[in-house]
C-alpha cells in the first residue's frame, strides 16, 4: 500500500412493477439504470434497470450482492462502477465493478477498506475516486489502475468538529466530496464544523492548498451536498441542519456566497439531496423527517440567485433523487416508503406531477444514469 497520509484540517417495487427483459436498446431514449439500497432489509445490494426517459418506464434487468450500497457512480464511459458498503466498521469499503450497460451486469473487480467508517458518497474524475466517511470524518482519495479496478488508500484527509450541534455535531463529519468543474480542486462538505474544505488537484497528488482557507456557512448548518451548475459559474451548497440552500459564485476555485434560501420551512433538520436540471433553470433540493418531499427554485440565469416557485410532495425519506439527461423526468429514493417515484417535469414552469410508474424496490437510496 503507498504511504497513508493523515491530515488534521484544522483550518478556521408499488404500481408499476418492472418488467424482466434482456438487453438495454441502444436507442437515445434507453438509459441503464443503477440503484444503490440499503441492504438491512430484504434488499440484497446493487439493482439495474433500463430506464426509458421518454415513456418514464423502467424495466429490471440485473442485480449483485454487496452491502449496504448506499452511494455509487458510474465512470464517464460508463463502464465501470464505484459504490461504497457503508459500515460503521472497519469492513467499510469501496467497491470497483465492471459494467455491461446492454445487459445491466456487474462483475466486482476489487474491493478496498475506506479507512473511515460509514463511506457515503462517492466521486470519481477518472484517474482516482474519492469517498466522502460520514462516521470517520475524513476524505479517502483512491488511485485507479488502468482496468477500472482500486488502488488501495493513498490519502486519508480528516475533517473536524465546531458546529453547535452537541449531539450531530460532536464528533466530524465529512458527507460530500466532488471535482470542481474546472477539474482543478475537490470540495469536501466539513458537516461538523459548519464549513467547505477545498483541496487543489496536483499532477502527482492532491493536497490541501496552501494558501486558501476553508469556506464558512452558518454556524448550525450541517453542510451536506454540494452541486454546480451546468455553466460551472455557480455552486449550490444543502445544509441538512439548517434546512438552507447557500448559493455562491464560483471562479478558479473560490466560492462566494450570494444568498442563502431555506428549503426546509419546517425545521425538521433532515435536508439531503440537491440537483439543477440539464439546463440549469431549476433546482431540486429533498427534505426529509417532516413534509417529506422536493423543494422547487428558479435559477436567475443572469446571477445565478433562487426564488422558490413550488414543493412536491413525495414518500418517506427522500436521501437521494435524480433527473434524467433530457429533463423530462425526475426520479426521487424514497427509503422508508421502499420505492423510487417517478415524477414528470413540467420544463416551464420546474413543477412536478407524479406519473404513478413506480419503482418498488427495498431502501434505496442512491439512483444514477449511463447513457
Amino acid at each position: 500500500m503507498k504511504s497513508l497520509l493523515f491530515c488534521m484540517l484544522g483550518l478556521a417495487m408499488t404500481a408499476c412493477a418492472p418488467r424482466k427483459a434482456g438487453n438495454v436498446n441502444n436507442g437515445s431514449d434507453e438509459l441503464a439504470m443503477l440503484v444503490g439500497t440499503y441492504t438491512d432489509g430484504n434488499s440484497k445490494g446493487i439493482y439495474t434497470f433500463r430506464f426509458n426517459q421518454e415513456t418514464g418506464l423502467a424495466t429490471s434487468l440485473s442485480s449483485i450482492e454487496v452491502l449496504n450500497p448506499s452511494y455509487l457512480i458510474p465512470s464517464e464511459d460508463g463502464r465501470f462502477v464505484y459504490a461504497v458498503s457503508e459500515m460503521n466498521d472497519a469492513t467499510a469499503a469501496l467497491n470497483a465493478f465492471s459494467f455491461d450497460k446492454e445487459t445491466g451486469k456487474l462483475s466486482l473487480l476489487n474491493r478496498q477498506p475506506t479507512m473511515g467508517a460509514d463511506p457515503c458518497y462517492v466521486a470519481t474524475n477518472g484517474k482516482e475516486v474519492l469517498t466522502a466517511n460520514y462516521s470517520g470524518g475524513s476524505m479517502s482519495i483512491f488511485p485507479l489502475k488502468k482496468n477500472g479496478s482500486l488502488e488501495p488508500v493513498d490519502t486519508l484527509f480528516e475533517g473536524s468538529t465546531g458546529g453547535p450541534d452537541a449531539e450531530r455535531q460532536a464528533t466530524p463529519h465529512v458527507h460530500c466530496t466532488v471535482f470542481s468543474p474546472d477539474e482543478k480542486y475537490i470540495f469536501a462538505t466539513d458537516f461538523s464544523a459548519d464549513r467547505i474544505l477545498r483541496f487543489v488537484i496536483h499532477p502527482k497528488s492532491i493536497i490541501p492548498h496552501p494558501s486558501a482557507e476553508a469556506i464558512d456557512v452558518d454556524p448550525n448548518s450541517g453542510p451536506r451536498h454540494l452541486t454546480f451548475s451546468p455553466n460551472g459559474k455557480y455552486a449550490y451548497l444543502i445544509s441538512e441542519l439548517s434546512g438552507n440552500i447557500t448559493a455562491f459564485s464560483y471562479l478558479d476555485g473560490k466560492l462566494e456566497k450570494i444568498q442563502t434560501i431555506a428549503a426546509d420551512t419546517l425545521r425538521a433538520r433532515g435536508s439531503a439531496d440537491i440537483h439543477l436540471s440539464p439546463d440549469g433553470k431549476y433546482l431540486y433540493a429533498s427534505n426529509r423527517l417532516k413534509g417529506d418531499g422536493l423543494a422547487i427554485f428558479e435559477v436567475n440565469p443572469e446571477t445565478g440567485m433562487l426564488a422558490k416557485v413550488g414543493y412536491q410532495l413525495t414518500g418517506i425519506h427522500p436521501r437521494n433523487f435524480i433527473i434524467t439527461p433530457n429533463g423530462k423526468y425526475l426520479l426521487a429514493a424514497c427509503r422508508d416508503s421502499h420505492v423510487i417515484q417517478v415524477f414528470q417535469r413540467d420544463p416551464v414552469t420546474g413543477l412536478l406531477s407524479d406519473t404513478h410508474q413506480d419503482i418498488s424496490i427495498d431502501k434505496p437510496v442512491c439512483i444514477q444514469f449511463v447513457k
